[in-house]
């Protein structure tokens, strides 16, 4: 069976290459929307054609239409299929030899076209199906981004976005219908937006030049403490300070696609630092604590790391089982099981993984060297420890002066083979 993926464009009338042409009119089933099959009705024959099934259903179907001995498969796709469309579903199913792809302007490029934006420009996000607070990923200042949406990520919402990141400022443009003879192009700005009564078509693409002073969301890694809810006032609670989330970061060096677990997150600062900068990357959390884990949920959200920081509420030595192995893990309290945590995460990390961790007592730390000489006696472990003393100007009867914090001690291992000969750390 071949399956071909036809993209229509965002025009009124089918506009196809001879090649989807010739697929089209061969086909034996025409899959697509009630619209779709509109378009193309004048360049087909009289195939079966079938409105496009939930995807969870799609996959039992055309296994059904191969043994009743279909041989061509038509799936037709708004704009084009291989960009944010339904063609990564089905490369993501069927080896390459089994797929035709077709491709047409998107939405996305029309609406930069209409603008006179380059694409390359322009940072591309879609809400469509998915979680509104993605956004909080993506608005940064001067940047401009062009958003697929749908019912609830509507302009308005959009604009209402965009002032609670204190960008009130920005100018959405909203492109309504393109390619169709009622194509509407219109700018707002965001404080006018958020509360007008405007009905916008539901084939539209909204543009954000985003404008405004901003300062609530991160743009660099650093994220202050009063800037995360924390089980104490002005970020004093169960947070790893910023000063030393910053050398746990670059410790981690994190990749496109890690697996990381991060286990004893407390409020969540390193979880979620983790997750805003690698938005590629699955973060796991663990955490025990009932009001701390709370406090991550709250931080989730607030930041908009939805889609890849994942909650995990347990002690770790139970949840991890049933994790996917880990990339990198960062531990930040074992809640007094550190000796077996350390030998569990160490048998499932996968050699060249990362382990970081974190120590401010004296038996923590303790734990931390055996497990260090262990390695360096076996020689299974790139090794290395920094401790790290934070003090910060505070203002005592008119003067100023530096606080001390507690001493962290930070840990890290990379897993070799052993005896691997040491290249370069």
């Amino acid at each position: 069976m071949q399956l071909h993926i036809i993209g229509l464009g965002v025009s009124e009338t089918a506009q196809l290459e001879p090649r989807a042409q010739r697929a089209l009119q061969t086909a034996s089933v025409v899959i697509g929307s009630e619209r779709q099959l509109r378009v193309v009705a004048d360049l087909m024959g009289d195939q079966q054609t079938l409105n496009l099934p939930p995807l969870v259903e799609l996959e039992t179907q055309l296994a059904q239409w191969v043994e009743e001995g279909a041989s061509s498969i038509v799936v037709l796709a708004s704009g084009d299929p291989l960009y944010y469309g339904i063609g990564r579903w089905f490369s993501r199913r069927f080896p390459t030899e089994q797929l035709g792809f077709y491709p047409a302007v998107s939405s996305i490029q029309a609406a930069c076209h209409r603008l006179g934006l380059s694409l390359q420009d322009v940072e591309v996000l879609s809400l469509h199906g998915r979680p509104l607070a993605k956004i909080r990923t993506q608005l940064k200042q001067n940047c401009t981004l062009v958003i697929l949406t749908d019912k609830h990520s509507t302009p308005q919402v959009l604009a209402q976005e965009c002032i609670a990141a204190g960008f009130s400022k920005s100018e959405l443009t909203v492109c309504e219908a393109l390619g169709y003879s009622h194509e509407k192009v219109t700018a707002y700005v965001a404080d006018r937006l958020a509360d007008a009564d405007v009905v916008f078509d539901p084939l539209h693409v909204t543009v954000i030049q985003v404008q405004g002073e901003g300062g609530i969301l991160p743009e660099f890694p650093g994220i202050p403490d009063e800037r995360f809810v924390t089980d104490k006032p002005d970020g004093k609670g169960m947070l790893t300070k910023r000063e030393v989330r910053l050398a746990i970061l670059s410790m981690m060096q994190v990749s496109k696609g890690d697996q990381v677990w991060d286990i004893g997150a407390g409020c969540g600062g390193v979880a979620v630092e983790l997750s805003y900068w690698n938005p590629d990357s699955q973060i796991h959390a663990i955490e025990h604590h009932p009001n701390r884990l709370n406090c991550l949920r709250q931080n989730r959200d607030r930041f908009g790391v939805v889609s890849n920081l994942n909650l995990i509420e347990g002690r770790a030595l139970n949840a991890l089982s049933d994790l996917p192995a880990p990339d990198k893990v960062f531990i930040g309290g074992s809640g007094g099981e550190l000796e077996p945590l350390l030998d569990q995460v160490w048998a499932r990390l996968p050699e060249g993984g990362v382990l970081v961790a974190s120590a401010v007592t004296e038996t923590t730390k303790q734990s931390l060297l055996t497990f260090y000489e262990a390695r360096m006696q076996r020689s299974d472990a790139y090794s290395q420890t920094t401790q790290i003393m934070v003090s910060r100007g505070d203002q005592l009867a008119g003067q100023l002066l530096y606080r001390p914090s507690l001493p962290v001690t930070l840990f890290r291992f990379r897993k070799t083979a052993i005896n691997e000969e040491r290249v370069y750390e």
